[in-house]
């Protein structure tokens, strides 16, 4: 009769790696992303159970969305230097950091209206209308709306912030100025305006997207470029739209801790648009 040989699933077999037990001088996986420091912001401020759950799909959210702020800011640097191919690659990654926040609002959607109120009147006037990351990637996008920032007026540096992005040129506004540099026939007054004020939609813009796509194959990476642009618009399109129905339903049609009427507000934001030339393309084609 053979040998019994051991079971291998019990357990892995490390003979042959030259794992470092120890580590001397060099830095943990724990010291390099700071975990202790990480770990330690979950503080519920309530004892139930379920709040843990609201912190953490929040933060993480929050560190999803300093991601694509910082890749959004290359890309407005290779817009800037008519350089778009490299933009492409952030793009993509922007989108699948969307797909991230998108997948989020399913974990938050397992809280229970009951679970949810349990706990509710510890955030006290505490909401996500108050995220000035949010508010940085509208601003950056295209949604310019001063009287937003005035919810951040006590925090001097975050305000100041968000002041310069509100006054600085848009993503969408660097993307018209490299159309009219590329020949494309962007007025004036598009080129050179009060960035601090919304984005109003012109035909004129319309024809000069037009002319990319009838021109694909001349202006290839601006297509790309308009096609990525579009794919942006969307998720964050469809970001909201998950919002509204997660709130809708934990709370229902309750007003929001940081004050907006709850649901009613969110479905405000549906039809926003911050592209909206290249979605007018579609019907003009």
């Amino acid at each position: 009769m053979s040998p019994k040989r051991p079971d291998k699933g019990t357990r892995v077999d490390l003979s042959g790696e030259a794992i470092h037990w120890d580590l001397g001088e060099s830095l943990s996986y724990g010291q390099y992303l700071q975990l202790e420091k990480v770990l330690a912001a979950q503080q519920p401020l309530s004892t139930e159970h379920d709040e843990m759950l609201f912190i953490i799909v929040h933060q993480a959210s929050e560190l999803w969305m300093r991601l694509m702020l910082h890749e959004l800011s290359d890309v407005l640097e290779c817009v800037r230097r008519d350089d778009l191919g490299p933009s492409f690659k952030r793009l993509q990654r922007i989108s699948r950091v969307q797909a991230q926040l998108l997948s989020s609002w399913e974990v938050l959607s397992t809280l229970t209206p009951a679970e949810y109120s349990a706990f509710r009147n510890a955030l006290g006037r505490s909401s996500g209308f108050q995220s000035y990351q949010y508010r940085l990637l509208e601003f950056t996008l295209g949604n310019k709306n001063a009287e937003m920032i005035k919810v951040h007026r006590r925090d001097r540096a975050v305000y100041a912030r968000l002041e310069r992005a509100l006054g600085a040129p848009s993503l969408y506004d660097e993307a018209l100025r490299l159309l009219s540099r590329r020949g494309y026939g962007i007025p004036e007054r598009y080129l050179n305006r009060d960035f601090r004020e919304p984005y109003r939609p012109s035909k004129q813009v319309t024809g000069a997207w037009l002319g990319v796509y009838h021109n694909a194959e001349q202006d290839w990476d601006l297509y790309q470029f308009a096609e990525r642009l579009i794919d942006l618009d969307y998720q964050f399109q469809l970001w909201r739209f998950h919002h509204l129905k997660t709130v809708e339903r934990i709370i229902g049609y309750k007003s929001g801790t940081g004050g907006t009427g709850g649901v009613s507000y969110l479905a405000k934001a549906l039809e926003l648009k911050f592209f909206p030339e290249l979605w007018q393309v579609r019907t003009s084609m």
